[in-house]
C-alpha cells in the first residue's frame, strides 16, 4: 500500500538519543534518566504474537516497540510487577510507598491498591509531558521516564492522540477496583480499554486506519485479550480476579474454589470449551483485517491474528485444562497458521 511504502522510508532513532554539544546550551529541565527499559521491553518475546518481527523496517520495528514499551509498563504497574517500583514511582514524583507484596497469593492490600493508583496517576501525568513535548515549540518539561521519552517522536510523525494511550491507563484502573465481570458484555466492554487501543494505534503507526479496519481490529485485539485471560485463569485468581463471565460460571456450574484446584474438573473444561468457540467466533470476525492490506503490514497482522488461533489450539491440546499449566502457543502451528491467514487474507 501506498501508506505502508512511504512508512518504510521512515526513520526517526535521533529523536531518542540527542547528541551531546560540546558546549552545551542550558537545558529548561533535563529529564532524568530514569529506569531503564530493557527488562520492561524484554518481555515481549513471552506474548503470544510477535510484537515488532525483523520482516518490519526498522522505523516500524522501532516505533511498534515504543507503543509495546509504553502498553507493558502500564500492564505492570497496575499488576504490581515493576522490578522497581519505587523508583518509578520517585521519578514520577508519584508519592506513595510500594507495599511488599505477600508471599501467599490474594488481591492486593488497600494500601497496595492506593500506591498502585497513585503510580498510575503519575504515569498518565508523564504521558500528558510527552504529548506537550512533541508540540512545534516543545515543552519546559520533558518525560520523565525512558519508556514515555520514547512516544515523543511518534506522535507528530503519524498524527497520534492521547485517547488510546489514556485508555490503557484506565483499564488498569479498572483492574484494582474491578475483579468480577457479570456478564460477556461487562467483559468485551473492559477490552476496549485494555486491548482494542493497541490495534488502533498499529493502525495509525501503519498510516491505514479506517473505520472498517478499525471494526476488525477491534474483533481481533478483544479477542487476543479473551485468549490471554483464558490461559491465565489460574494466575488471575491468584491476584485475587477473574475474568470468566459471572453469568457462564453460573451456567456451568463452575464455583470459584473449582478455579482454584490445581487441575480443571469437567464443569471447568466445558466452561473453557465454551469460552474458546466463543473466542475463536470473535477472532474469525476481526480475521478479515489482514486481507486489507498488503506487504510486511499483511505479515504483521497475520501474525498477531495467528497468535490467538495458535493460543486456543494450546488450550484445546491441553484438554482445556488451564488450571494445571499455562497453554502456550506452539510456534510451528502459528507460523503455519500466519502463513494460510496471509494468503486467503482471512
Amino acid at each position: 500500500m501506498a501508506a505502508s511504502d512511504q512508512s518504510d522510508n521512515q526513520t526517526d532513532g535521533s529523536a531518542l538519543n540527542p547528541t551531546m554539544n560540546p558546549t552545551p546550551d542550558p537545558a529548561p529541565d533535563p529529564a532524568p534518566a530514569g529506569p531503564a527499559p530493557d527488562q520492561t521491553l524484554g518481555k515481549a518475546d513471552l506474548e503470544n504474537f510477535p510484537v515488532a518481527p525483523s520482516f518490519l523496517p526498522a522505523a516500524w520495528r522501532t516505533d511498534l516497540m515504543a507503543v509495546y514499551g509504553f502498553a507493558r509498563l502500564i500492564d505492570d504497574a497496575g499488576d504490581g510487577d515493576l522490578a522497581d517500583p519505587g523508583a518509578v514511582a520517585a521519578l514520577l514524583g508519584a508519592g506513595g510507598t510500594p507495599v511488599t507484596p505477600p508471599a501467599q497469593d490474594g488481591p492486593p492490600s488497600p494500601a497496595e491498591t492506593e500506591f498502585r493508583l497513585a503510580l498510575l496517576d503519575g504515569l498518565e501525568r508523564d504521558l500528558e509531558r510527552a504529548f506537550e513535548a512533541a508540540l512545534p515549540a516543545g515543552a519546559a518539561e520533558q518525560p520523565r521516564h525512558p519508556l514515555m521519552r520514547a512516544l515523543v517522536p511518534l506522535v507528530g510523525k503519524h498524527g497520534l492522540t492521547p485517547e488510546p494511550f489514556r485508555r490503557l491507563i484506565e483499564a488498569n484502573r479498572v483492574d484494582q477496583r474491578t475483579t468480577r465481570y457479570p456478564t460477556y458484555q461487562d467483559l468485551i466492554g473492559y477490552c476496549t480499554l485494555s486491548a482494542d487501543p493497541v490495534g488502533r494505534l498499529v493502525l495509525s503507526i501503519a498510516g491505514v486506519s479506517t473505520p472498517e479496519r478499525v471494526a476488525y481490529s477491534d474483533a481481533v485485539c478483544s479477542a487476543l485479550q479473551v485468549v490471554e485471560h483464558l490461559q491465565d485463569v489460574a494466575e488471575d485468581l491468584g491476584h485475587g480476579r477473574i475474568y470468566l463471565p459471572g453469568e457462564d460460571l453460573e451456567r456451568f456450574g463452575v464455583t470459584e474454589a473449582d478455579l482454584a484446584e490445581p487441575t480443571a474438573g469437567p464443569r471447568v473444561r466445558e466452561l473453557i470449551a465454551f469460552e474458546v468457540d466463543r473466542a475463536r467466533t470473535l477472532l474469525d470476525h476481526g480475521a478479515p483485517l489482514v486481507g486489507t492490506v498488503r506487504g510486511r503490514l499483511r505479515l504483521l497482522l497475520a501474525g498477531f491474528t495467528a497468535g490467538g488461533y495458535a493460543a486456543l489450539a494450546a488450550i484445546e491440546a491441553a484438554g482445556y485444562d488451564v488450571l494445571a499449566q499455562q497453554p502456550k502457543p506452539d510456534k510451528r502451528r502459528l507460523a503455519v497458521k500466519a502463513a494460510t491467514l496471509f494468503a486467503k487474507g482471512r
